[in-house]
Protein backbone atom coordinates (compact mmCIF):
# COMPACT_ATOMS: atom_id res chain seq x y z
CA UNK A 1 0.00 0.00 0.00
CA UNK A 2 1.01 3.49 -0.68
CA UNK A 3 0.72 6.70 1.56
CA UNK A 4 0.20 9.98 0.18
CA UNK A 5 -0.41 13.57 1.80
CA UNK A 6 -4.22 13.58 0.91
CA UNK A 7 -7.51 12.91 2.93
CA UNK A 8 -10.99 11.45 2.93
CA UNK A 9 -12.07 8.22 5.08
CA UNK A 10 -14.29 4.66 5.58
CA UNK A 11 -17.71 3.15 7.41
CA UNK A 12 -19.34 0.52 8.82
CA UNK A 13 -22.35 -1.50 9.41
CA UNK A 14 -23.54 -3.62 11.70
CA UNK A 15 -23.39 -6.50 14.51
CA UNK A 16 -21.86 -7.94 17.56
CA UNK A 17 -19.94 -11.08 17.92
CA UNK A 18 -20.79 -11.94 14.18
CA UNK A 19 -21.39 -9.78 11.40
CA UNK A 20 -24.90 -9.17 9.45
CA UNK A 21 -25.22 -8.84 5.50
CA UNK A 22 -23.38 -5.74 4.42
CA UNK A 23 -25.54 -2.43 4.15
CA UNK A 24 -25.45 -0.64 0.66
CA UNK A 25 -24.18 3.05 0.74
CA UNK A 26 -25.80 5.56 -1.21
CA UNK A 27 -22.42 7.09 -1.92
CA UNK A 28 -19.68 6.48 -3.81
CA UNK A 29 -17.82 7.33 -0.55
CA UNK A 30 -18.54 6.82 2.99
CA UNK A 31 -17.43 9.73 5.58
CA UNK A 32 -17.59 9.48 9.45
CA UNK A 33 -15.84 10.93 12.82
CA UNK A 34 -13.11 9.83 15.06
CA UNK A 35 -13.12 10.44 18.61
CA UNK A 36 -11.18 9.45 21.79
CA UNK A 37 -10.94 9.62 25.74
CA UNK A 38 -13.22 12.60 26.02
CA UNK A 39 -15.82 12.40 29.04
CA UNK A 40 -15.08 15.06 31.11
CA UNK A 41 -18.24 16.69 31.84
CA UNK A 42 -17.06 19.46 29.23
CA UNK A 43 -13.81 20.49 30.81
CA UNK A 44 -9.99 20.79 29.20
CA UNK A 45 -11.63 21.89 25.82
CA UNK A 46 -14.40 18.82 25.34
CA UNK A 47 -17.16 20.67 24.55
CA UNK A 48 -14.58 23.25 22.05
CA UNK A 49 -13.64 20.05 20.14
CA UNK A 50 -17.47 18.77 20.24
CA UNK A 51 -18.65 22.27 18.63
CA UNK A 52 -15.99 21.66 15.99
CA UNK A 53 -16.26 18.31 15.37
CA UNK A 54 -20.20 18.55 14.74
CA UNK A 55 -19.47 21.36 11.89
CA UNK A 56 -17.30 18.90 10.57
CA UNK A 57 -19.27 15.98 10.55
CA UNK A 58 -21.87 18.13 8.79
CA UNK A 59 -19.23 19.27 6.24
CA UNK A 60 -18.64 16.23 5.56
CA UNK A 61 -22.27 14.51 5.46
CA UNK A 62 -20.74 11.88 8.44
CA UNK A 63 -22.79 8.91 8.38
CA UNK A 64 -21.66 7.61 12.01
CA UNK A 65 -19.18 8.35 14.87
CA UNK A 66 -16.17 5.91 16.20
CA UNK A 67 -15.67 6.50 20.21
CA UNK A 68 -11.89 4.76 20.75
CA UNK A 69 -12.34 4.31 24.26
CA UNK A 70 -12.28 6.22 27.83
CA UNK A 71 -15.79 7.61 27.30
CA UNK A 72 -15.98 8.71 30.83
CA UNK A 73 -13.26 10.09 33.50
CA UNK A 74 -11.87 8.78 35.87
CA UNK A 75 -13.65 6.12 36.73
CA UNK A 76 -16.24 5.12 34.10
CA UNK A 77 -19.85 4.91 35.20
CA UNK A 78 -21.78 3.65 37.88
CA UNK A 79 -25.55 3.04 35.98
CA UNK A 80 -27.22 3.91 32.62
CA UNK A 81 -28.47 6.63 34.95
CA UNK A 82 -25.29 8.23 35.66
CA UNK A 83 -25.97 11.49 35.29
CA UNK A 84 -22.50 11.94 33.22
CA UNK A 85 -24.29 10.21 30.21
CA UNK A 86 -25.34 13.76 30.15
CA UNK A 87 -23.23 16.05 31.36
CA UNK A 88 -20.43 14.02 29.20
CA UNK A 89 -22.19 13.01 26.54
CA UNK A 90 -25.50 14.04 25.29
CA UNK A 91 -25.42 17.84 26.52
CA UNK A 92 -21.78 18.02 25.11
CA UNK A 93 -22.41 16.34 21.48
CA UNK A 94 -25.65 18.18 20.54
CA UNK A 95 -24.81 19.07 16.90
CA UNK A 96 -27.71 17.83 14.40
CA UNK A 97 -24.63 16.06 12.52
CA UNK A 98 -23.47 14.38 15.43
CA UNK A 99 -26.78 12.93 16.22
CA UNK A 100 -26.14 9.55 14.39
CA UNK A 101 -24.62 6.10 15.73
CA UNK A 102 -22.07 5.82 17.93
CA UNK A 103 -19.98 2.81 17.34
CA UNK A 104 -18.09 2.71 20.75
CA UNK A 105 -15.20 0.68 22.76
CA UNK A 106 -14.63 0.51 26.22
CA UNK A 107 -10.86 2.25 27.09
CA UNK A 108 -9.25 1.38 30.68
CA UNK A 109 -10.81 4.44 32.47
CA UNK A 110 -14.84 2.50 31.55
CA UNK A 111 -13.27 -0.30 32.82
CA UNK A 112 -13.17 1.36 36.37
CA UNK A 113 -16.81 1.56 36.71
CA UNK A 114 -19.74 -0.29 35.03
CA UNK A 115 -18.90 -2.06 31.58
CA UNK A 116 -22.49 -2.85 32.02
CA UNK A 117 -24.05 0.05 32.14
CA UNK A 118 -22.13 1.06 28.93
CA UNK A 119 -23.01 -2.30 26.96
CA UNK A 120 -26.59 -1.48 28.12
CA UNK A 121 -27.16 2.11 27.45
CA UNK A 122 -28.06 1.34 23.89
CA UNK A 123 -31.48 0.60 25.15
CA UNK A 124 -32.01 4.04 26.03
CA UNK A 125 -30.03 6.25 23.41
CA UNK A 126 -30.61 5.07 19.47
CA UNK A 127 -27.37 6.57 18.88
CA UNK A 128 -24.92 4.60 21.61
CA UNK A 129 -23.94 1.36 20.19
CA UNK A 130 -21.78 -1.22 21.68
CA UNK A 131 -23.15 -4.49 21.50
CA UNK A 132 -20.47 -6.43 23.17
CA UNK A 133 -16.62 -6.00 24.53
CA UNK A 134 -15.66 -6.99 21.11
CA UNK A 135 -17.88 -6.81 17.55
CA UNK A 136 -17.43 -6.28 13.91
CA UNK A 137 -19.42 -3.71 11.42
CA UNK A 138 -19.32 -3.39 7.34
CA UNK A 139 -20.83 -2.17 4.41
CA UNK A 140 -20.49 -1.57 0.97
CA UNK A 141 -20.43 1.42 -1.18
CA UNK A 142 -22.56 1.91 -4.01
CA UNK A 143 -19.63 0.69 -6.04
CA UNK A 144 -20.09 -2.48 -4.39
CA UNK A 145 -16.77 -2.03 -2.47
CA UNK A 146 -16.93 -3.95 0.81
CA UNK A 147 -15.79 -2.02 4.50
CA UNK A 148 -15.05 -3.76 7.28
CA UNK A 149 -14.66 -2.76 10.26
CA UNK A 150 -13.85 -4.79 13.83
CA UNK A 151 -14.08 -3.13 17.18
CA UNK A 152 -11.92 -5.01 19.90
CA UNK A 153 -11.49 -4.73 23.30
CA UNK A 154 -7.95 -4.06 24.22
CA UNK A 155 -8.01 -4.11 28.09
CA UNK A 156 -7.69 -7.39 28.90
CA UNK A 157 -5.06 -7.90 26.56
CA UNK A 158 -2.54 -5.71 28.50
CA UNK A 159 -0.78 -8.11 31.97
CA UNK A 160 -0.44 -4.72 33.92
CA UNK A 161 -4.15 -4.04 34.16
CA UNK A 162 -4.90 -8.00 35.64
CA UNK A 163 -5.35 -7.23 39.32
CA UNK A 164 -6.34 -3.76 38.98
CA UNK A 165 -9.39 -1.42 39.69
CA UNK A 166 -9.07 -1.88 35.81
CA UNK A 167 -11.50 -4.74 36.10
CA UNK A 168 -10.55 -6.88 33.45
CA UNK A 169 -9.78 -9.97 35.24
CA UNK A 170 -11.74 -13.31 34.23
CA UNK A 171 -11.91 -13.04 30.72
CA UNK A 172 -10.69 -14.75 27.71
CA UNK A 173 -8.14 -13.30 25.26
CA UNK A 174 -7.47 -15.84 23.43
CA UNK A 175 -11.42 -16.41 22.99
CA UNK A 176 -11.05 -12.78 21.37
CA UNK A 177 -8.02 -13.16 19.13
CA UNK A 178 -9.42 -16.17 18.02
CA UNK A 179 -12.60 -14.52 16.82
CA UNK A 180 -10.65 -11.77 15.32
CA UNK A 181 -8.06 -13.88 13.61
CA UNK A 182 -11.60 -16.22 11.82
CA UNK A 183 -13.15 -13.08 11.02
CA UNK A 184 -10.03 -11.54 9.18
CA UNK A 185 -9.61 -14.58 7.86
CA UNK A 186 -13.69 -14.83 6.19
CA UNK A 187 -13.39 -11.28 5.05
CA UNK A 188 -13.72 -10.73 1.34
CA UNK A 189 -13.61 -7.09 2.22
CA UNK A 190 -11.65 -4.52 -0.10
CA UNK A 191 -10.90 -2.75 2.98
CA UNK A 192 -10.37 -3.89 6.92
CA UNK A 193 -10.04 -1.49 9.75
CA UNK A 194 -8.59 -2.88 13.54
CA UNK A 195 -9.89 -0.45 15.92
CA UNK A 196 -8.89 -0.71 19.32
CA UNK A 197 -8.25 1.50 22.72
CA UNK A 198 -4.59 1.01 23.29
CA UNK A 199 -1.90 1.98 20.62
CA UNK A 200 0.73 -0.72 19.37
CA UNK A 201 3.09 1.69 18.20
CA UNK A 202 3.28 5.28 18.96
CA UNK A 203 5.93 8.08 17.15
CA UNK A 204 8.28 8.56 20.07
CA UNK A 205 9.99 4.49 20.13
CA UNK A 206 9.20 2.92 23.36
CA UNK A 207 7.26 5.79 25.16
CA UNK A 208 4.10 4.35 24.90
CA UNK A 209 4.68 1.27 22.55
CA UNK A 210 2.28 -1.84 24.07
CA UNK A 211 4.26 -5.03 24.24
CA UNK A 212 1.58 -7.17 25.04
CA UNK A 213 -0.21 -6.05 21.64
CA UNK A 214 2.94 -6.01 19.83
CA UNK A 215 3.61 -9.61 20.45
CA UNK A 216 0.22 -11.17 20.92
CA UNK A 217 -1.88 -8.55 18.55
CA UNK A 218 0.12 -7.34 15.86
CA UNK A 219 1.36 -10.58 14.43
CA UNK A 220 -2.70 -11.49 13.49
CA UNK A 221 -2.99 -7.74 11.85
CA UNK A 222 0.41 -8.35 9.85
CA UNK A 223 -1.18 -11.98 8.83
CA UNK A 224 -4.28 -10.80 7.49
CA UNK A 225 -2.67 -7.88 5.67
CA UNK A 226 -4.84 -5.28 7.66
CA UNK A 227 -4.29 -1.71 6.19
CA UNK A 228 -5.36 0.08 9.27
CA UNK A 229 -5.21 -0.08 12.76
CA UNK A 230 -6.99 3.07 14.61
CA UNK A 231 -6.60 3.89 18.66
CA UNK A 232 -6.63 6.41 21.63
CA UNK A 233 -5.47 6.11 24.77
CA UNK A 234 -2.17 8.58 24.03
CA UNK A 235 -3.90 12.09 24.47
CA UNK A 236 -2.55 13.21 21.31
CA UNK A 237 -2.82 12.39 17.47
CA UNK A 238 -0.49 11.03 15.71
CA UNK A 239 0.05 8.65 12.31
CA UNK A 240 2.81 6.96 11.28
CA UNK A 241 3.54 3.53 9.34
CA UNK A 242 5.90 0.73 10.00
CA UNK A 243 6.36 -2.87 8.10
CA UNK A 244 4.02 -2.09 5.77
CA UNK A 245 0.80 -1.33 8.54
CA UNK A 246 -0.78 1.92 9.57
CA UNK A 247 -1.27 2.99 12.69
CA UNK A 248 -3.35 6.16 13.66
CA UNK A 249 -3.72 7.66 17.17
CA UNK A 250 -6.89 9.60 18.03
CA UNK A 251 -6.98 10.60 21.76
CA UNK A 252 -6.91 13.93 22.34
CA UNK A 253 -11.32 14.26 22.90
CA UNK A 254 -10.25 16.20 26.05
CA UNK A 255 -7.41 15.96 28.10
CA UNK A 256 -4.10 16.29 26.07
CA UNK A 257 -0.47 16.14 25.86
CA UNK A 258 2.69 16.86 23.83
CA UNK A 259 3.95 13.39 22.20
CA UNK A 260 7.69 12.85 21.68
CA UNK A 261 8.86 14.31 18.37
CA UNK A 262 7.69 12.81 14.72
CA UNK A 263 10.07 11.57 11.97
CA UNK A 264 10.03 12.19 8.89
CA UNK A 265 6.82 10.63 6.87
CA UNK A 266 4.94 10.65 10.32
CA UNK A 267 2.75 12.91 12.41
CA UNK A 268 2.34 14.00 15.64
CA UNK A 269 0.37 16.96 17.32
CA UNK A 270 -0.21 17.68 21.46
CA UNK A 271 -3.73 19.66 19.83
CA UNK A 272 -7.28 19.00 21.20
CA UNK A 273 -9.05 17.37 18.46
CA UNK A 274 -10.48 14.54 16.33
CA UNK A 275 -10.59 12.90 12.92
CA UNK A 276 -12.84 13.01 9.95
CA UNK A 277 -12.36 10.17 7.72
CA UNK A 278 -13.44 8.97 4.03
CA UNK A 279 -12.92 5.95 2.08
CA UNK A 280 -13.68 4.98 -1.63
CA UNK A 281 -12.90 2.26 -4.01
CA UNK A 282 -9.08 3.50 -4.31
CA UNK A 283 -8.48 5.21 -0.78
CA UNK A 284 -8.57 5.47 3.22
CA UNK A 285 -7.93 9.44 3.77
CA UNK A 286 -8.46 10.55 7.02
CA UNK A 287 -7.59 14.77 8.35
CA UNK A 288 -6.65 15.64 12.06
CA UNK A 289 -8.00 18.51 12.61
CA UNK A 290 -8.14 20.56 16.69
CA UNK A 291 -10.60 22.59 18.60
CA UNK A 292 -10.64 25.58 16.43
CA UNK A 293 -11.70 23.61 13.03
CA UNK A 294 -8.10 23.73 12.15
CA UNK A 295 -6.51 20.52 9.54
CA UNK A 296 -3.47 19.83 11.44
CA UNK A 297 -2.35 16.36 9.05
CA UNK A 298 -4.00 15.68 6.07
CA UNK A 299 -3.44 11.90 4.73
CA UNK A 300 -4.38 9.11 2.55
CA UNK A 301 -3.60 5.55 2.23
CA UNK A 302 -4.03 3.91 -1.49
CA UNK A 303 -4.84 0.58 -2.43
Amino acid sequence: MLLTRRATLLTAAAGAVMARVPAMAKSPTLDFVVLGDWGREGADKQSEVAVAMGRAAERVNSRFVISVGDNFYEDGVASVDDAQWQTSFETIYTAKSLQTRWDVILGNHDYRGSVEAQLDYGQKSPRWNMPARYFQRSEKLADGTEIAFFFIDTNPMLRKYWGTKVRVDGQDVDAQLAWLDAGLGQSRAKWNVVVGHHPIHTVSDGERDSADLVIRLKPLLQKHNIHLYINGHVHNLQYLSREGMHYITCGAGSQVYEPGPARAGQFASGHHGFMTMQIDAGRIGWRSIDERGTTLYDGQIRA
